[in-house]
């Protein structure tokens, strides 16, 4: 089965439940994800995201529910569920002493594929990270190291992937060059389910957005439908204050200076 063929959501979770002990993580949770999208499961610290990835990823079970990946049972056929997925964790597992390119030559020869040096060559292209490729990864940047983990859990073209908050500790700058990737990624028909604690994040990325509350999944819908939940906006000419984080990049030449000055409609009444 292939990510063209499945006729459904890429993943589907239905009344997932996981506890430990007496604390209940997971208390239902139910969410399509329709394949070749990028889906944002959003959340506080101990909302539970994690816990759903690992379960997907068939690295933990299931108190109850049921929950499907490419078309794959997670319970019945974990085998199949973990050759249609690639899995990045919090934490950019790269080694340092190796170069960008030969961690991606390492993990192509691992997976058995043909001419792991034209894969890792092309990977190193489609992250923006040719110019890198020969160096030894403990030189590289917090957003450079984040793009070459990504790019390597890419090697063996998994139609489904998951990115447990990608960005989770990363600057500004750096964060802004994991969304190009990650954008990059739905863009070759890779369906993508991302978790994060950054608001902004799940804006600018997801298709659509579910947050997690508390164990449930407590809204559900792209960022327009979301946004009708609130009364309309109060359309009245403001003064645009710059936010942080456009001062920083500015400053540090990521964007024009003139884009974060000047006036704007919006407010809300």
């Amino acid at each position: 089965m292939t990510a063209q063929s499945i006729a459904g959501p890429a993943i589907r979770v239905q009344g997932l439940k996981k506890s430990y002990g007496k604390l209940e993580v997971l208390r239902g949770v139910d969410f399509d994800v329709a394949p070749g999208s990028i889906f944002a499961l959003l959340g506080s610290n101990g909302a539970g995201k994690t816990t759903t990835v690992r379960i997907l990823a068939t690295l933990l079970k299931a108190d109850a529910g049921t929950a499907s990946v490419n078309g794959f049972d997670v319970a019945t056929h974990p085998a199949d569920v973990r050759e249609s997925i690639s899995l990045t964790g919090q934490f950019a597992a790269v080694d340092e002493i190796l170069s960008g390119r030969e961690n991606l030559a390492l993990v192509a020869r691992l997976r058995h594929l043909k001419d792991p040096g034209a894969i890792a060559d092309d990977l190193l292209r489609r992250f923006s990270l040719s110019e890198a490729g020969a160096r030894r990864v403990s030189t590289y940047s917090g957003g450079m190291r984040r793009r070459l983990d990504i790019a390597m859990s890419l090697i063996g073209n998994s139609p489904v992937i998951f990115l447990d908050e990608p960005t989770a500790g990363l600057d500004p700058e750096a964060r802004i060059e994991v969304w190009h990737a990650v954008k990059e990624l739905a863009g070759h028909g890779t369906t993508v389910l991302l978790t994060t604690q950054y608001l902004e994040e799940a804006e600018q990325l997801a298709d659509r957005i579910a947050i997690l509350h508390q164990g449930r999944i407590i809204v559900n819908g792209t960022l327009a439908e979301l946004k009708q939940l609130f009364p309309p906006a109060k359309v009245e000419y403001v003064e645009k204050q710059p936010t942080l984080e456009e001062i920083f990049l500015a400053v540090i030449g990521g964007i024009d200076k003139s884009e974060v000055t000047g006036t704007t409609t919006g407010g809300r009444g």
